[in-house]
């Protein structure tokens, strides 16, 4: 695990479904995005215990490596009256796209549509990603877009 406290340069991005009723808030830094898992249940509409199911699944099997997709990060919460310092354990974009095909619900099939037709296009227009900043100024506005067409 990649134990990282948010750089400066990092940036929180608020993901809104297309008809209002998903908000995550997606956390972008190194190249990729993070969500812990309680974000990724948000995201594929279920709850937080079947999205670590599915982890431990994916890191049982292979599919993926926990050191190279678990970053763990300080966030601040506010705890009743007072802010708190929390170690965090965020998932990059390749554990969520791989919950994402594992997750059986509306919203997860609709992110697989999404992601789909999204790495599709992506392909065909021949994207090359340089650096940091082609993946923040193209990709990221096409990940986070609640204009998604299905």
């Amino acid at each position: 695990m990649n134990k990282n406290i948010p750089a400066p340069n990092s940036s929180f991005i608020l993901y809104t479904g297309k008809d209002g009723s998903i908000k995550v808030e997606v956390f972008v830094q190194k190249e990729t995005v993070w969500l812990t898992q309680k974000a990724m249940s948000e995201l594929f509409g279920v709850k937080t215990p079947a999205i670590n199911k599915h982890l431990k699944n994916i890191f049982e099997s292979g599919e993926l490596q926990e050191n190279a997709t678990i970053s763990i990060l300080e966030t601040v919460q506010t705890e009743g009256s007072r802010k708190v310092s929390r170690k965090v354990e965020f998932y990059n974009l390749d554990a969520i796209i791989a919950v994402g095909y594992r997750v059986n619900s509306y919203q997860a099939t609709q992110f697989r549509i999404w992601a789909t037709k999204t790495l599709k296009e992506f392909i065909i227009k021949g994207f090359v990603l340089d650096d940091e900043r082609e993946i923040r100024d193209l990709i990221l506005p096409k990940l986070m877009s609640d204009e998604v067409k299905n």
